[in-house]
């Protein structure tokens, strides 16, 4: 895999999100929760962390704005930085469940981060019963998706328990101390803002050029196919920004700014035995989990409803290019998605038919320019422009592949790696992170959607079992 490259300047895909957040139920907080068998060696750990910071610029790099509202904010290095604040340890109340982590974790995911400082937190909790540990790592969604976040928590995992080499072995010294950096003066950050305007457009103009000439070249081929394929794209740009405002479920459409979490896990193998009943992929089993779970749900509130409006990210790197920038490369597919089919197997051949569908759409190959367009419109328009969609949204699916194999953590064993997605608006949000031949689901739930969240997990668990039940 190739180095991950660092821009200095957000994308504006990036922006929207970090504007976004003027609205705080729309905050994009990505967390995980590590369980780990035993409490990791301090020493090694703190070298562990220092040697992560030190190899990844955005683990110290706080962001500033561009104070003329030029240019999308810019990654610059925390003069003031100070470990100490991101690395916190405490201890578990309660008997030191699992459930009791979950609640331990809600809030902290929950808390807006400081501005001013790199946006993560890793916070090491005690007193879990039978002696292990758990580890929540909060990250602020502006920073990666969830194949760059993957490589980023990598950086703190080792594949043995006692590894070979010394963590603390790096160039940058110790991070222990203030790393240096200075605040830019406004005088100055206007003028990089300009000037990096001014390269943007350049580069759009160039892109621009080249598009139109392969276009003339299409056109004087394929007149008839060209004009074809330049309507399905406009159409296809249509529906991504069609101006929804109310969630399609009757019961989940509160919001507000508490979550509660939960978890399950199933193997690996056995979703995608399932799913190739269906002649499908685990994503498709998965999803069809989901639905089977949330039609339950529904049902145990007498609320029938046909479909639900549903977000699911789709990878829009190029082939060959996962994971080596950092930043967000994916495109958030919504589209609504049936609830009243009761055969699983028909159910996961509808939603592969429905996923291809919406991977086929050319207007996430220019999730980009859309996202420029809407940055142009300024944080004032579109926070409430987008925030009004997205508090549309009823769910939303993710799935993101974690280590094939036992991974360690300064000595101690991760025996549970869950994911959670963060809400943006949404009702609930499932993620499934797979580890160790095992599928953790994550479930996050709005308080005010989802006011019984015992009662949804029962019914989405039961939905994965009706789908393994195939196999």
């Amino acid at each position: 895999m190739s180095e991950i490259e660092y821009a200095d300047w957000m994308s504006e895909t990036d922006a929207l999100m970090w504007h976004m957040e003027r609205d705080p139920i729309l905050r994009s907080t990505i967390t995980t929760v590590w369980v780990l068998d035993k409490m990791p060696d301090e020493e090694r750990l703190n070298a562990s962390l220092d040697k992560a910071v030190a190899t990844i610029p955005r683990l110290n790099q706080r962001v500033v704005a561009d104070p003329a509202g030029i240019a999308p904010p810019r990654w610059e290095a925390d003069p003031l930085f100070d470990p100490d604040y991101h690395i916190r340890r405490g201890r578990l109340g309660g008997s030191g469940d699992l459930r009791d982590l979950f609640d331990h974790t809600a809030p902290i995911a929950a808390q807006a981060f400081d501005k001013d400082r790199p946006l993560w937190e890793f916070h090491v909790l005690d007193a879990m019963a039978e002696g292990r540990v758990g580890v929540v790592m909060k990250l602020h969604h502006a920073i990666g998706d969830g194949v760059g976040l993957v490589n980023m928590a990598g950086a703190l995992m080792d594949l043995d328990r006692e590894p070979s080499g010394d963590p603390a072995d790096h160039d940058a010294g110790s991070t222990r101390e203030a790393s240096p950096g200075r605040r830019s003066s406004d005088g100055s950050h206007i003028s990089k803002a300009i000037q990096h305007q001014a390269e943007a457009g350049i580069r759009r103009t160039i892109g621009g050029a080249a598009a139109l000439g392969r276009g003339v070249v299409d056109y004087a081929r394929d007149p008839i196919g060209t004009s074809k394929a330049m309507a399905d794209t406009a159409s296809s740009i249509a529906r991504a920004l069609r101006p929804v405002s109310t969630p399609m479920s009757p019961i989940m459409g509160e919001r507000s700014m508490s979550a509660h979490f939960d978890a399950f896990t199933t193997e690996i193998d056995r979703l995608k035995a399932a799913a190739k009943v269906a002649d499908g992929t685990l994503n498709d089993a998965y999803v069809a989990a989901m639905l089977g779970g949330l039609a339950r749900y529904h049902r145990h509130h007498d609320a029938m409803v046909d479909e639900l409006r549903m977000t699911m990210p789709i990878n829009v790197r190029a082939a060959g290019d996962l994971g080596d920038a950092a930043g967000n490369s994916f495109a958030p597919a919504r589209f609504p998605v049936p609830l009243g089919i009761d055969d699983p197997v028909v159910r996961m051949r509808a939603v592969g038919v429905l996923v291809k569908e919406q991977r086929a759409e050319p207007a996430y190959a220019r999730v980009g320019q859309i996202s420029t367009a809407l940055f142009s419109l300024g944080p004032a328009v579109f926070t409430p422009l987008t925030g009004a969609m997205l508090k549309a949204i009823d769910f939303v699916t993710s799935n993101v592949p974690g280590p094939p194999c036992p991974v360690f953590v300064s000595g101690a064993r991760i025996e549970r790696l869950i994911g959670f997605g963060p809400l943006s608006g949404s009702g609930m949000n499932a993620t499934l992170y797979g580890y160790d031949g095992i599928a953790e689901i994550g479930i996050a739930t709005d308080a005010a959607a989802v006011p019984d969240p015992d009662v949804l997990l029962d019914c989405v668990q039961a939905g994965l079992e009706e789908v393994l039940a195939v196999a």
